[in-house]
Parts: C-alpha cells; structure tokens; sequence
C-alpha cells in the first residue's frame, strides 16, 4: 500500500523537505528556506497545467521530481523487504489465535456469521469485538481456501500498508531518509512484528490509526473538510476492530486540529463536528443494525452479559479495561502502581520486563526526539504543518503509552502494538529536523544523546535475556556511544564522517530491535496470549524465565515459555499460569495445570504441583491441551485427536453443532479441526450466560447438538456452581452416556446414561 503524498507549494514560516544529507543549514534564521506551509490554492496549479506530467510506471518507480533518483526505489525496497520478512516462515503459527480463525472459518461459510462476527457457522454466539478485523480474513478464505496463508496474509499485508503510510507521512513533511527510518522502525519493531503475522484485531487497529493520523496531519496543511472526514472513517472502522481503543488518539487529534488548522476558528469546530458525524456512521452502522435485530434471530453477543453490544463496548472491552472491574473477566490488575493478574501498573509499565522487550527499543529515544523537534519548531506559526506533525504522532504516542500504563484491566503485552506506528514516525521526524539543524549544538547533543539512550536501554534489555547473543549488547553499547561521539561533531565535520556516524547510530539503534524481530520469525505463536522475542523476553509477574506470564490469579506456575524449550520446570510452585520457563514465581494454591508453551517445542513435565484442574494432555508442536482441559482450554485451544475428529464428523450434516464445549477456544480447536459448527458455551471465557440451561436443553431435544465435550474442570472459568456453564455440565454429566476417546471425554447428548 502506498499513499501517494504529493506536497503542495509551503510558506516560508515552515520546515520541510529536504534531501537526506545536505549541508547543515546555518543557525542564521530559524526558519529554513527548503520547505514551506501551503500557499492558498488559487495559487495551486491545475491539474495538468504546466510540464507534462510523468508516465505512470515511470512515476511509480521515480516519485517526485525533487526527490532524490534513489528515494523511491528505496521506498518500494523497504516494502518488499517487510512483506518478505512478515510472509518468513508465517504457516508455523498454523492456526494462530484459534478463537479467531474459527470465526474467520465460520464467516467464509455463512454471510450472517460474516456479518455479525459469529464463532460458528450455525451463529450460536460471536467473538468478543465488532467483526471489521475478521472481514479481509474471511474474504480471503472465500478465495482461497481456509488454511494459515488465506488467513494471515491479511494481516501482513496490513503491516506493509502501515510501513507505507508512516513514511509516506514522514517524507510528506521532512525528507525521503527521514520516512525509511520512520519506516523501518516500524517494520522492525518487535511486536509489530509478531501482530502483523498474527489475527488479532490489532494490526487493523495499528493500520487504521495510522491513517488517521495521516489523514488529520493532511487536514493542517490546506484546511480542507476531506481530509478530517476521512480521519473519522478511518477511527469508525478502528472502532469497528477494536471498540473504545480506537478512542484513545481522539484527544490529541482533536485538539492539534482546532489549535493548528489554517482556517477560521468557525470553521474548525464546523469540520470538527462533520468529522465526529463521519466517525459515527462509519463505526455505528454497525452497532444499529446489530442493537435494533431480533435477538432471537442473531446470535448472542459473546463477552457480554445482557446480550448487548453496548454492554459489551462500556463495560467488558471499555471502560471495564481501565479501572479492572470487568464482568466475565478472567481477573482484573492492580492500580496505582499496585500488581495485578495483568501484570504491574504505573508509570514503567511499558519498560518492565513484562512488556519492555515488546516495543520499548526505541521509546527513550523517541521521547528524546520528540522533545527536541518541538523545540526545533517552537518558533514556527501555529499553522506549521511540521509542528503539527510533531503534536499528532507524539500526543497520540504519550496518550497511548499513559493509558497502557495505567489501565488496571485486561492489558497483554501484544497491545503495545498500537504505539509503534507513533514511536516509528516520531524517530524519523525528530531525526529528519535535528539533522538538518546538527551545526546547532543542542541540535547535535539531541541527537546524540538519543542514540545512547536506545544503546544504553538495548543493552538493558539483552541483559534480561542474557543467554541470547550475549556478544550482542556489548557491540550495540560500543557502536552507539562510538556513534554519539560522532554525532556531537556532526556538524563540524565533513558531510562523509557525519553520514558515517549517522548510520552506525542508525544500526546500532536497531540492532536489538532487529535481533528480536528475527527471533520472533523463527517461531510459531499461537494462544490468545503471544509475546515477541526469544525465550524469557516478557516474563508476565517479573523475573527470568519463559516469556508470557501472569502474576496472581490461578497458582500452579508461570505463563508459558515464548519458545517452549525452557518449559519443564516452570510450573513448578508459582503464582500464574504453568509453563513460565527455567524457574517458578512463588508458592501458589491450586490452579489449573498444563498450559502449552506459546510455541510448542518443549516442556512435557505441564501438571506437577497445581491443585486445582490439570491440564489434560502433552505440550508439543503447535501446543494445546489434549481434550480440552483446564485454562489451556481457555487461552490455548484443544489438541484434537483423529479418532476424536472421526467421531465428531460421523453423521455430522444430522446436526446443527456437531459438538458443544465450554469456552471458545476449546470450541475453536474442534470446529478447525472438523469444519464442522461448534457450540461455544459460555463464549470466550465460559463466564457468559449463553446457553442458558433451559436453552441448551431445548436444542438437545429438538436434536441439534449431537456431543458435548468434557473440559474435565466441572465448568466454565469463572463459574460457580450455579453459573451457566456449570449447571449444563452437570446436567450433561448426569443424564447422558459418557464416551471416551483417547484422552478426550465426551458425552453422547442422543443417548440417555444407563440407570
């Protein structure tokens, strides 16, 4: 995807674009000359007026008349080079999340599962977001077969569109240099990375805010109404992936808006308001139709309580998800710097070893550059488009940053996703201008001082994984306070020496980032609960060990290792969820064994010391808990066996749900593996209260589910004795007759149990 950014003519109160590596400008005027805010568009030419306009193909290939020669083939290399490394070993993730990838299953056979976002074809109950982010998956299994390509193709192709729209935002203000940086930081972003090879609604989400920011930058330069219009659309469709999420950038973009737009201040708040009315209807067709449908002929609305998506928008995957009071919630975390399920809250949230090796590389260093690219500009009109850009990605990248920082509510590590296209065009700004500005010294101590900040903070990082490329950190550390020295001199130097420590800062700054990503390429993810990076990089609850844990909650071990090979020991006596890596995190009670590793190569020792439900089967490629048991069942899926497919798929076309499980992901696992509808009782989490018992008893009598699958855990994950999914399980338990394959248990919903 490229955005095609044409500059228009600028004022001489603006920065602008410049070749990357010219000869510094003078600290003469404080404006400089390269580039300048939009003149009024009757000075605009029309289109076509002037010299002939280039062929298409050679326009596509040579970009901008000023442009560099080079500029554009390196935009069209940075591109393929990130399809490339996201298309890199992309089947071994299989079916990734299968939550997911069973609903993308279920809309490519049924346009009412399509629409509503059903998790199976007969529309028992949909997953727990709007369905915009599961509709290029679905399309792309309607062509071309449902497999791991058809469904997470999309998502790489959404991480190549962000690249492309980061440096096209990039380049449209600064220079050509300035967006591949901006660019290539993206791409090389650890958890970008792992979300854009991944079918989790946040690579649309990263995508789409992106080019809303894109778009609001564009409304500043010439003040025309399209352009905050089109911003609205794309944060309704963002809300369409994502609910409230899409929310968070609404603040900063709003306000850089109505302070910046080179219009009258009537007219702001007029195109203000027709961008708010776009936002509406591009995110609430949706929701109307869905609020105003039978519920009795749509399927129940999964992760609410009251079968509404309202309910399910404030409460659950809204407001719920920063003060942690959620209904249907596994667990909520701890506010105000407290440690909760989700992990430590407060202002190093997004530096901890929980989430740090995510997206943190590069975040001192943008924070640094953003700082010094508002001091660049301070001096600028408030129309500067330059300036602007600064206050759209920064305060959509700090808005963003303090809210994940803070939300006491369900927060994975995987979320950070949505700060990298920020973080991306922040550096590349920030490095673009104080470029230009290096014979200023504070401009080349700025610059400076950011590459030790991501040398210094990358060797932090290495060192909590201090067995992969133990050489790495020393070299990056060398190289970047090597390049830091450089560049304080940058702008006295000869522009060949200059450029020299430009570019080993460049690497040296995206040299853990890069180990990283590459790391995260050579393995498969699969689970609701995915991390980036090598084995111990994001140890939910602190601490060495595998990646991917939680602290409190359910006792009986860590979170599951990223890679699966240091999984043996881990859930020996800690306070999450087994499987956390070399060591345990404490002595924890009860809880549910036998969480695959994240990645499945290791790990066979899943049940040893947790007392409360065991997981029912082996860790090993491709993870998953045989039969459906216990948590794995809940965040992992189930690992389905051929006499256990055989069974379900006899005389299957009979019925309406070959099988009904507890939770969807043992649902999920099921119905992959059959192709075959299954009921997800209780939805996600088996906490929601659908099927009622009355319900489920009626579709057993009317002949429509013909197994019930066993979770072995007596019902759903957060079900008393008298919750929905517990009741069905003993009902099922007590009245029909039991059948046993392999390690899986089920029940014959057809035959009556024996006395």
């Amino acid at each position: 995807m490229t955005i095609h950014d044409h500059r228009p003519p600028h004022r001489e109160d603006d920065h602008g674009p410049s070749s990357w590596g010219p000869e510094p400008t003078t600290a003469v005027a404080e404006t400089p000359s390269a580039a300048r805010e939009p003149v009024p568009p009757p000075a605009v030419p029309a289109p076509g007026a002037g010299e002939p306009k280039q062929p298409f193909v050679r326009g596509l290939w040579r970009g901008r008349p000023e442009d560099p020669r080079w500029a554009r083939p390196a935009l069209w290399g940075l591109l393929l080079a990130t399809g490339l490394l996201y298309l890199y070993n992309l089947s071994a993730s299989g079916w990734a999340n299968s939550f997911y990838s069973a609903a993308v299953q279920a809309g490519s056979k049924s346009w009412k599962a399509f629409f509503f976002g059903s998790l199976d074809a007969s529309n028992a109950i949909t997953v727990d977001k709007p369905p915009a982010s599961l509709w290029p998956m679905e399309l792309s299994v309607r062509i071309f077969g449902l497999n791991s390509w058809a469904i997470l193709v999309p998502e790489v192709l959404m991480g190549v569109g962000a690249v492309a729209v980061v440096y096209a935002a990039v380049r449209r203000r600064f220079s050509p240099g300035a967006g591949l940086i901006a660019g290539a930081v993206l791409a090389l972003t650890p958890v970008a990375a792992l979300m854009f090879r991944f079918n989790n609604p946040d690579a649309m989400l990263a995508l789409l805010m992106a080019l809303a920011c894109y778009f609001v930058v564009r409304g500043v330069e010439d003040g025309r109404t399209k352009w905050l219009l089109w911003a609205g659309v794309a944060i309704g469709f963002a809300f369409l992936a994502k609910t409230l999420q899409a929310f968070l950038i609404l603040p900063p973009l709003a306000i850089v808006y109505a302070v910046c737009a080179p219009v009258s201040l009537k007219k702001r708040f007029g195109q203000l308001a027709a961008a708010t009315a776009a936002l509406v209807v591009s995110g609430g067709w949706w929701v109307a139709i869905v609020e105003l449908w039978p519920a009795s002929s749509r399927p129940y609305i999964g992760g609410s309580q009251n079968n509404s998506f309202l309910e399910l928008t404030f409460g659950y995957n809204g407001l719920g998800r920063l003060s942690g009071d959620e209904t249907g919630s596994v667990g909520g975390g701890g506010g105000g710097g407290g440690t909760g399920m989700w992990g430590a809250t407060g202002w190093n949230r997004m530096f901890n070893s929980e989430v740090g090796g995510q997206i943190s590389w590069l975040l001192p260093a943008a924070l640094i550059l953003l700082a010094g690219g508002l001091v660049a500009t301070r001096k600028l009109k408030r129309t500067s488009a330059t300036r602007a850009s600064f206050l759209v990605w920064g305060g959509s990248l700090l808005m963003t940053v303090i809210v994940f920082s803070y939300m006491a509510g369900i927060f994975h590590q995987y979320y950070t996703v949505a700060l990298a296209p920020y973080m991306a065009a922040v550096i590349g700004m920030g490095a673009g201008i104080l470029w230009e500005k290096r014979t200023e010294m504070w401009a080349s101590l700025t610059l400076a001082g950011a590459v030790v900040a991501s040398a210094v903070w990358s060797y932090v990082l290495l060192n909590r994984t201090s067995s992969y490329l133990p050489w790495l950190k020393y070299l990056i550390l060398v190289g970047g306070l090597t390049a830091a020295l450089g560049l304080i001199f940058a702008g006295r130097v000869s522009r060949r020496l200059a450029l020299g420590a430009a570019a080993v800062g460049l690497v040296a700054s995206l040299a853990g980032p890069t180990a990283y990503t590459l790391s995260t390429l050579q393995t498969g993810h699969t689970g609701s609960i995915v991390t980036a990076g090598p084995a111990g990089a994001s140890m939910m609850g602190g601490g060495p060990g595998g990646g991917g844990g939680m602290r409190g909650g359910f006792g009986g071990g860590g979170m599951p290792g990223q890679q699966g090979q240091q999984n043996q020991q881990g859930q020996q006596n800690g306070n999450g969820f087994p499987g956390g890596g070399t060591t345990g995190n404490g002595n924890g009670n009860g809880g549910f064994g036998g969480m695959p590793g994240q990645n499945g190569n290791g790990g066979t020792q899943n049940q040893q010391n947790g007392n409360g439900f065991p997981g029912a089967g082996r860790m090993g490629d491709g993870g998953g808990m045989g039969g459906g048991g216990g948590v794995g069942g809940l965040l992992n899926g189930a690992s389905v066996s051929s006499q256990a497919k055989k069974l379900l798929e006899t005389d299957s076309s009979k019925y309406t749900w070959v099988a009904a499980a507890i939770g969807a992901q043992n649902a999920a696992s099921y119905q992959l593996s059959t192709g075959d509808p299954v009921m997800a009782i209780g939805g996600f989490n088996g906490t929601d209260p659908s099927p009622t018992l009355a319900q489920f008893k009626k579709y057993v009598e009317e002949g429509k589910i013909h197994y019930f699958i066993s979770s072995g855990s007596g019902g759903g994950m957060g079900g008393s004795s008298s919750g929905t999914s517990s009741q069905i399980t003993s009902w099922v338990e007590k009245t029909f007759k039991k059948v046993t394959v392999g390690s899986a248990t089920f029940y014959d919903l057809t035959q009556k149990a024996s006395g």
